[in-house]
């Protein structure tokens, strides 16, 4: 599936352009394609980041309940003697 793209201009200064043409050349990719790439990275990781947060406070809100925590130690202390 083709998708469609949308040049965009950003500016940057030389050091970091020659920072991402090397890279992008350690990893036979042109630049575009390295910037895609950590574009999407970052976005991916801000995602997973606000996930985290979302159940961490969750668990504030309710905390767990500390005797299932207990009885979930136990099942895996148990299973990890048994290996």
């Amino acid at each position: 599936m083709v998708m469609a793209r949308k040049e965009v201009l950003v500016q940057l200064d030389d050091g970091l352009v020659a920072q991402l043409d090397a890279l992008a050349h350690a990893l036979s990719i042109n630049r575009s394609e390295l910037i895609r790439r950590a574009t999407k990275a970052l976005i991916d990781a801000e995602v997973v980041a606000k996930a985290d947060q979302e159940l961490q406070e969750a668990y504030r809100r309710q905390p767990q309940d500390l005797r299932m925590a207990k009885v979930g130690l136990e099942m895996t202390q148990a299973t990890l003697n048994e290996w």
